[in-house]
C-alpha cells in the first residue's frame, strides 16, 4: 500500500519505521536510583537537581514501534535522531473507536484526519507488523543516536513512499506550527449562546457575556 521496504544499508531516512525501539518511563516524584553503595533509594528528582551531582537510577523501559520524523538532510549527519511512537490507531485517537464499517473508517480516515493533526494514519501491512490500523502519535517522541539506529538498522521494517512521505512530512510540520486558539472567542452575544448550547462547558469572553439582570425596585408603598 504505502509502504516500501528498502535495503538493509540503506541511509535512514524520514518515514522510516522502527520496531522495538526503547521507550524510557521515568518519574519525576519518584526515582529508583542506586547510591555509592548499590542500595535502591527512591528519591524525587528535585532532591538529585539540589545536590548537584549525578546518579545511576534504575528506569522501566518497554520496545515500541516507532517513525523517524528528523529531516532527511539532519538523519545523514544529527548526532541524535528524532522518532514518534506508532500505536494502535484506536489507541491514539479514541473517537475510531466506534468505527465498526467501511464507512466509518473512510469517515474517519478521511475528513478526520483534516482536523486533528495530532496523528498520522498507518494502514495495516503485515510485513511491518500492523495487524491492525495505527497511527504516528506526534505528541509521543523518542531520541536514539544515530549511530545506534544505524547499528540497529536491522529493527527498520519498512518506509513510507514517497507519496506518504510527503503528506507525513507535512503533517508533522503542521502539528508542530499549530496555533492554538479557542474557536469562540470571536462570536457575538447570540452566536456564543448556540456555541455553548453545543459545548456547556465553554466559558463566555467578556464581550459575551450577558449583563447582570437589574435589581428589582425596593416597594415604597
Amino acid at each position: 500500500m504505502i509502504y516500501e521496504f528498502p535495503d538493509r544499508n540503506a541511509a535512514i531516512r524520514q518515514g522510516d519505521i522502527f520496531v522495538g525501539l526503547p521507550r524510557v518511563e521515568i518519574s519525576l516524584k519518584n526515582l529508583a536510583v542506586l547510591s555509592e553503595n548499590n542500595v535502591t533509594e527512591v528519591i524525587p528528582w528535585n532532591t538529585i537537581v539540589e545536590e548537584g551531582k549525578n546518579v545511576s537510577a534504575i528506569l522501566g523501559i518497554r520496545p515500541v514501534t516507532a517513525i523517524v520524523a528528523t529531516q532527511d538532510c539532519d538523519t545523514i549527519h544529527s548526532p541524535d535522531i528524532t522518532l514518534c511512537e506508532v500505536r494502535e490507531f484506536q489507541d491514539v485517537d479514541r473517537s475510531t473507536k466506534s468505527c465498526n464499517n467501511p464507512k466509518a473508517w473512510m469517515h474517519a480516515i478521511t475528513q478526520q484526519a483534516r482536523k486533528n493533526l495530532k496523528w498520522f494514519y498507518l494502514p495495516p501491512e503485515g510485513r511491518i507488523g500492523f495487524s491492525r490500523r495505527m497511527a504516528v502519535d506526534f505528541l509521543v517522541t523518542i531520541r536514539i543516536a544515530r549511530e545506534d539506529l544505524w547499528e540497529h538498522r536491522h529493527l527498520r521494517k519498512g518506509r513510507l513512499i514517497p507519496e506518504a512521505d510527503e503528506h507525513f512530512r507535512e503533517r508533522l510540520a503542521e502539528f508542530f506550527r499549530r496555533y492554538p486558539y479557542d474557536e469562540w472567542y470571536p462570536l457575538e452575544k447570540a452566536e456564543f449562546a448556540e456555541y455553548k448550547r453545543t459545548y456547556p462547558e465553554t466559558e463566555p469572553r467578556e464581550w459575551q457575556k450577558e449583563p447582570p439582570a437589574s435589581p428589582a425596585p425596593a416597594n415604597t408603598a
